[in-house]
């Protein structure tokens, strides 16, 4: 039943960082669209993420959930040494949410319109920066248990040129997302021109944010390479990744977009796998050589059972109905 567990955390990070991703992916285009694009851009990108954006995190709590029951040493060593770009991410969900709600439904339509846009430009792309840095921090090494002084333990455990490189390929992952998502949505050929465009421009970010983060992990003496390029899983989801690329590019300028979103999903999740297998179930790298497994710290067996229960019963009713709220979004846009 482990390892049915250890599927869900990963199906639900997965998840979240696709749709999660592109929801926030939304705000990082928009902000970054010239002006007198802005507001079609605004208009296309809130039809992509319509239908899912209030459920994005949902994978996230999920996620946390599974490592609190399951994994309570990783929960707790994660929410010590991370306290606090877990709370500036949270703190990025919450504002993020409160100011596209109100962006869109406020009643009174006054200058603070311009308070909460920018509000939700600035959450959408800080939030995954700090989800970047988080994720960076497991694994590279930096989290010391054995330092003494404040700035080691809670400062530096996070803050460095890998993590905010991490960060920054975090933020134009989700970018893309959301651009190549958003292909499906234009109504025209300006529209669909513009969103295009905007697609190529970010994956030209991520293919230049990701060879920043090789380029400081080989400075801080991170096995990134070896990790990626040692074993043919890796090479077999880089290639993958890789060919995908191709695809939706060719996609692209072929105007036939239906594989669009499935491929550039597909495509996140092999950089997942080849960002991670190779340390697998090792979570948490520390910097005395020390690291927390998924299996050497789990929950008691009995807890473990009846997580793994829970999570496969919930997934009967969560899963079906978030497709029928997908299929419902785009039944009403037709």
């Amino acid at each position: 039943m482990i390892y049915v567990v250890i599927g869900f955390l990963w199906l639900s990070i997965c998840l979240y960082v696709i749709l999660g991703g592109a929801d926030f992916g939304a705000g990082i285009v928009e902000l970054f669209t010239k002006k007198r694009a802005r507001d079609k851009t605004k208009e296309i990108m809130y039809e992509s993420i319509a239908p899912v954006w209030e459920a994005n995190h949902m994978w996230l709590i999920i996620a946390i959930v599974i490592l609190f029951v399951g994994f309570p040493e990783i929960y707790t060593t994660l929410s010590t040494y991370l306290h606090i770009p877990l709370v500036l991410m949270l703190v990025g969900i919450i504002a993020r949410g409160t100011a596209f709600t109100f962006r869109h439904y406020d009643a009174v339509k006054d200058d603070w319109q311009h308070v909460y846009t920018q509000i939700f430009y600035f959450s959408s792309l800080l939030t995954p920066f700090f989800l970047g840095l988080i994720a960076a921090a497991t694994v590279s090494h930096s989290i010391d248990p054995n330092a003494t002084n404040f700035l080691d333990l809670y400062i530096f455990s996070w803050l460095n040129w890998f993590g905010i490189a991490v960060g920054l390929f975090t933020v134009s992952i989700c970018a893309y997302l959301a651009s190549v998502f958003a292909l499906r949505e234009t109504n025209d050929r300006l529209e669909l021109g513009l969103m295009i465009k905007k697609s190529k421009q970010t994956m030209i970010f991520v293919v230049i944010t990701g060879i920043l983060v090789f380029f400081t992990a080989y400075i801080s003496d991170i096995p990134l390479v070896m990790w990626v390029f040692s074993k043919p899983l890796g090479i077999m989801a880089v290639s993958f990744a890789t060919i995908c690329l191709v695809l939706i590019l060719r996609a692209m300028n072929r105007q036939k977009l239906l594989p669009v979103r499935a491929l550039a999903g597909f495509q996140v999740v092999m950089i997942l796998v080849a960002a991670t297998y190779q340390h697998n179930p090792n979570i948490i790298l520390f910097a005395n050589g020390e690291h927390l497994s998924l299996l050497e710290q789990a929950a008691a067996p009995k807890t473990i059972s009846a997580l793994g229960w829970a999570l496969m019963l919930g997934s009967l009713f969560i899963l079906p109905f978030l497709f029928y709220l997908m299929a419902s979004f785009s039944k009403l846009r037709k």
